[in-house]
């Protein structure tokens, strides 16, 4: 009779009164109590024996039977409950001592189930459920096949999965999870077991599905998108274990070198994989994630060592991280070190087995033994943190402060979950500079310096003049990128500001740096070529520019900032690779051109309107510069010129005309000239003017100033892109017109007033064609393509000098682990903005701090503090730091002696690496991890997974070690794998050792 809930026969019932009076006390007394079983009972049956135990006689009439519900039953084949029953009507409910009472005595009806129900807690009532919710149950891979089946509100979800493994015959060992489905289109999943069927809102009719893990880890409902090499190997690929890629999903190889390094730690991963996590899963902790995280990396840990995968894209994983942790959201790159803190906290609390956190006072150690302390402040630790994380991670150190007024010592002690660890700074830096001397002939020469960490450009000046003995206040320090000076510095601007990356050239100047009001002027000097046609898509028709060579920086007088002065002066620096015009090639280009000459100039007028080519002269705009008929004439008018030592800018290249063509036209181009009017690119008006009348200027000819203020000219050159800049103007102009009977000068270059960026822009120049410079301004000498490939040497330009300080090699510094761990545990003083709060004196101090190890945790992660971050600086010390693989004893650091057999020991061996690439503006992340199960070491490059040798592993890109203590650790399961040139593509495979990074490997695994 188990499913009625009795025994196979009735008991000797006791007296009527005795009855009566049981049942009685037993339905007044008891009170509804959510989670109670109580009975229905058929209201006729129950008030037949009321009639029955009121007469007092046993052998009365109304003697009510075996217990039947029949009359509460729809039919009795599937005993469903008929509707609307009502309490007291149709029936009585009995809680569950008198039903366990009434049916011993009188036993029940053959085949009617007892109509047990719960009580359940309702918002505004407690009472019981008449009821049930009635669902239907079915896997997810067979939709089609469900049962019916009916739950207590009151039953939580674990009894209902429990239900479909019995009725499905679905293992124990097998990993599921359940689904709410209350439409064909909606579906929730059921993620906390302890929940109640109330809890979750599920009502009748609606369908729960389990949904069972597939062998390689992934659930069939998430549909990952895994690299495989075909579409055939996804069921026939079998690798090691934990030998799978991380899928780089933009910038998050942090996160790949963090998790990689987490996957093959033992303890946690088989936590994992044994499916240990899902019965400590804590929904309710308000400081976790709701479990999110935990199942999100169990997920993508499965998928890693289920042995089915070249590599994972861990997509849901970087979107739950995200979205508990907004610093991680997008795609930016991040902190490894960063990105493990938070995950291993998040898994802490998601997986906590302290469900309400009790409050506790921190007592301070008072004089009291350490051991005392110690212990009561893990106690302590342990009533409100309790985790796997905290059974593998977590450590004790004790913090000892001293104020500095009072001498007040407090000694507290508190756990860690990692170390970080500072790195021995040297005070100094290597730089390489390039050094520019005055000597135009001489090639600039690369030094290697020493300088101060802490210093500045001055003091970088005083290192190189030890090897140039030039004074230091003679030398302009800049950072030179793509041709143009990306920072000029100031002697007092510190060196913080240059990284290792950056070309630094030092430049040799006349006299010291200049300030405004100097009698000298520091020119910034950038070499540009011309295109050979305009540009019009920018809006305008110049011609367009590119920046070449490497820039100088000169100081020069303010007496000699004219046109002719800058250009003999810029020419003169230049001697060394740009060859001076040959007075031969000269006179031959001379005569050639005195055949066209007459045509060429009376085209040149016949082609302009108004100052503006028509269109006839549209081919000729095309060209750079001045034609080539122009320029050769332009030659032939330099070689008498040439031949005396004198060269100069050409002042005005429209004056190319005869000069008796320009006495005859002199009336009619005045006009012309007065409007600024331009004939040709590279060309400008040379006819003599008065002081009211000035040259016209040309864009690409103008050395950056305007003559004239007149707004027509302004307006004019704004719309020319090459206009910006004005023409520089001779030393000296005569008053009144005159004739021009000489021919004007051959130029090598032209020269502009530009901005930093290279640019051109409007200079001015005075009436007498000097200009007024700031202390700093940009020049550009603007070379035609054709006179650039002629005279300007680009090899010769390129060429340098290495100084012997180059051939030294840098000796890298080598650091010992420990010294690191000696430098954690030495005393410091507190930093302004920390302040420790003294009990004694009421007040904050700077005391000083000293920490020391107490105790270890199984896995010890130590942090190598690379990025360093002061008020005055921000660098990444890429020391090496020699850390052992095996062996590393911390009997030396730790307080806590071991007194007994029963203490772990404190050896540990390196199990991962987590690796930094770069500088601090940008980097990349990779890891060397040991299998748990094969012993082997692996080098992973997010999506790449090679073998790796044990003399690979230290390199100056170590950030994180995880190492295992020794008495953990276990012995590999299988034998290591043995590189093989005859496997197939898909596995691992021989190659070539190429890594660029300096982590050479002897064998790659090939991934799509």
């Amino acid at each position: 009779m188990a499913a009625n809930g009795g025994t196979d026969s009735a008991t000797e019932p006791p007296g009527l009164e005795t009855q009566r009076r049981e049942i009685e006390n037993l339905n007044r007394n008891q009170q509804l109590r959510a989670g109670d079983s109580w009975y229905l009972l058929d209201k006729r049956w129950y008030d037949q024996w009321k009639e029955y135990v009121d007469t007092g006689d046993q052998n009365s009439s109304s003697y009510p039977g075996k217990i039947d519900n029949a009359e509460l039953f729809e039919d009795l084949d599937s005993y469903h409950l008929k509707e609307r029953l009502a309490e007291n009507e149709d029936f009585v409910l009995l809680p569950a001592e008198a039903w366990r009472k009434l049916l011993s005595w009188y036993d029940m009806m053959d085949d009617q189930p007892a109509l047990e129900r719960k009580v359940i807690d309702l918002p505004s009532t407690v009472k019981v459920e008449i009821y049930p919710v009635e669902v239907q149950l079915c896997l997810f891979s067979n939709l089609e096949n469900t049962v019916t089946a009916q739950f207590s509100r009151a039953d939580k979800i674990h009894a209902i999965q429990q239900h479909i493994r019995q009725q499905f015959m679905v293992s124990e060992s097998s990993e599921c999870r359940l689904w709410m489905r209350n439409t064909d289109t909606s579906s929730e999943r059921l993620r906390n077991l302890n929940m109640t069927v109330l809890d979750v809102c599920l009502s009748s009719g609606m369908t729960v599905i389990m949904e069972i893990r597939n062998a390689d880890g992934t659930w069939p409902t998430s549909r990952p998108q895994i690299m495989r090499n075909s579409a055939e190997d996804q069921d026939s690929y079998r690798g090691s274990p934990g030998v799978c890629g991380l899928t780089n999903l933009g910038n998050t190889c942090f996160m790949n070198s963090a998790l990689q390094c987490l996957s093959n730690t033992p303890p946690l991963t088989e936590y994992f994989l044994k499916n240990l996590y899902l019965d400590e899963l804590n929904f309710s902790n308000p400081l976790g994630m709701k479990g999110e995280i935990a199942e999100a990396y169990a997920d993508v840990v499965k998928q890693m060592w289920s042995g089915r995968h070249f590599s994972v894209v861990p997509r849901v994983f970087k979107t739950k991280v995200g979205h508990f942790a907004s610093q991680f959201l997008g795609y930016q790159q991040h902190d490894s070190q960063e990105l493990l803190s938070f995950l291993l906290d998040g898994l802490h609390e998601d997986l906590n087995r302290v469900k309400k956190k009790e409050y506790i006072e921190l007592r301070d150690a008072d004089g009291r033994p350490d051991q005392e302390v110690a212990e009561e402040a893990w106690r302590n630790h342990l009533r409100r943190n309790d985790s796997v994380i905290v059974d593998t991670f977590h450590g004790l150190f004790k913090s000892t402060l001293v104020c500095p007024e009072c001498h007040k010592v407090s000694v507290t002690f508190d756990p860690f979950c990692y170390l970080s660890v500072p790195l021995p700074v040297s005070k100094e830096r290597v730089l390489e500079v390039f050094y520019v001397s005055l000597d135009p002939m001489a090639k600039p020469t690369q030094y290697r310096l020493i300088v101060p960490k802490a210093g500045r450009i001055f003091d970088l000046c005083s290192a190189l003049t030890q090897a140039t003995d030039v004074p230091p206040n003679q030398m302009a320090v800049a950072d030179v990128f793509n041709h143009r000076f990306y920072r000029i510095f100031r002697p007092d601007e510190s060196l913080s500001c240059i990284l290792d990356r950056d070309d630094i050239f030092v430049y040799e100047l006349s006299s010291g740096f200049l300030d405004q009001g100097s009698e000298e002027v520091l020119l910034a000097i950038y070499m540009r070529e011309r295109s050979h046609y305009r540009d019009y898509g920018s809006g305008s028709n110049s011609y367009g520019t590119s920046l070449f060579g490497h820039p100088l920086l000169m100081s020069i007088p303010r007496t000699r900032c004219t046109r002719d002065d800058l250009y003999e002066l810029f020419r003169e620096r230049l001697t060394r690779y740009v060859r001076p015009l040959d007075p031969s090639e000269e006179v031959e280009e001379e005569e050639e051109a005195e055949d066209e000459e007459e045509e060429e100039e009376e085209e040149l007028y016949t082609a302009q309107t108004n100052g503006v080519r028509d269109d006839e002269g549209e081919d000729d705009l095309e060209e750079a510069g001045p034609s080539k008929k122009v320029e050769e004439k332009q030659e032939s008018a330099q070689t008498e010129e040439h031949s005396s030592g004198q060269l100069e800018a050409s002042p005005n290249s429209e004056g190319e005309e005869r000069a008796e063509e320009e006495e005859r036209a002199e009336e009619e181009s005045s006009s012309e000239q007065d409007r600024g009017s331009s004939t040709e690119e590279g060309q400008s008006a040379c006819g003599s003017t008065d002081t009211n009348s000035q040259d016209a200027t040309d864009g690409d000819q103008g050395a950056g100033a305007e003559p004239s203020g007149k707004e027509e000219e302004e307006e004019e050159e704004e719309e020319d892109g090459e206009g910006a800049a004005a023409c520089i103007k001779p030393n000296t102009r005569p008053v009144g017109r005159r004739r021009c009977t000489e021919k004007p000068k051959k130029a090598l270059f032209t020269i502009q007033m530009v901005n930093s960026n290279g640019t051109t822009e409007r200079g001015t120049a005075d009436v007498d064609g000097s200009f007024s410079f700031s202390s700093l301004t940009y020049i550009a000498i603007d070379w035609d393509p054709d006179m650039k490939k002629k005279y300007y040497n680009e090899n010769e330009a390129e060429k340098y000098i290495k100084h012997p300080s180059m051939d030294i090699p840098h000796q890298q510094t080598i650091v010992q682990l420990q010294e690191c761990i000696e430098l954690f545990t030495t005393v410091e003083t507190l930093e302004e903005e920390n302040p420790w709060y003294c009990p004694m004196c009421k007040k904050h101090q700077l005391a000083t701090k000293k920490l020391d190890l107490w105790s270890l945790p199984e896995v010890l992660i130590i942090h190598l503090k690379r990025f360093s971050y002061t008020k005055y600086s921000r660098e990444k010390l890429d020391t090496v730091v020699d850390f052992p693989l095996r062996g590393l004893d911390f009997s030396d650091f730790l307080l806590k002696k071991t007194v007994n057999s029963d203490d772990p020991p404190c050896t540990y061996d390196l199990i991962s690496v987590s690796n930094h690439y770069g500088g601090l503006r940008d980097g990349h992340y990779t890891s060397y991890a040991r299998n748990k199960d094969n012993g082997q070491w692996y080098y992973f490059d997010d999506s790449k997974v090679t073998y790796a040798r044990e003399e690979q592993i230290m390199t100056n890109a170590a950030y994180l070690l995880f190492y295992q203590r020794q008495d953990k650790i276990r012995q590999p399961s299988v034998p290591p794998p043995v590189p093989s040139t005859t496997q197939p593509v898909n596995h691992i495979t021989a190659q070539t050792p190429d890594d660029v990074d300096g982590n050479s490997s002897c064998v790659s695994m090939e991934t799509d």
